[in-house]
């Protein structure tokens, strides 16, 4: 057998591994990822440290096996806060778990959005984006996304409550 014909054979055994490989990877819906609590923690210096818990939701018919977490918290289109986790553990199929990062707000963050929020007039509503991941084995990671708008309260108009005078 010469060398050429052994390097297509080799090269055809690996084209069929990889197709082989790709038809066992099967397509599998998006996890839905909420966050349901948010608890202060110690910091250091000019920082703010958050556990912020999330419920993760695995609509697939097989277990998500996780190995780390990367969460990052966007309000007005800038990163605000992020934070990473060596969590390991699995979300059932078609169930949920609930997992905690820590996460990180920077005081400078944290003024450099103030300063951008009430510059001029103040919003009424400030939008946000939670994306991240969550690693699992080899290829594994799962990435995700949720968005939103926080509504901000008003000041109420003033009333003539307390002042004893009369509406007519």
């Amino acid at each position: 057998m010469s060398i050429h014909v052994a390097a297509r054979i080799a090269s055809l055994a690996i084209v069929a591994l990889l197709l082989g490989a790709c038809a066992g990877m099967q397509r599998s819906d998006p996890i839905q990822v909420a966050v349901v609590g948010i608890e202060p923690m110690k910091g250091e210096g000019l920082e703010l440290r958050m556990m912020v818990k999330l419920r993760v939701q695995n609509p697939n018919d097989a277990a998500i096996d996780y190995d780390g977490v990367y969460l990052r918290l966007d309000v007005m289109d800038k990163t605000f806060a992020t934070g990473v986790s060596d969590a390991r553990g699995s979300v059932p199929r078609f169930g949920e778990a609930v997992i905690g990062v820590p996460v990180t707000v920077s005081m400078l963050r944290m003024m450099h959005q103030a300063i951008g929020m009430f510059g001029g007039q103040a919003p009424d509503k400030v939008g946000y984006r939670l994306s991240g991941k969550l690693n699992g084995a080899g290829f594994g990671a799962r990435r995700f996304q949720a968005q939103g708008e926080l509504v901000l309260p008003t000041s109420a108009e003033p009333t003539n409550e307390g002042t004893g005078k009369q509406e007519p």
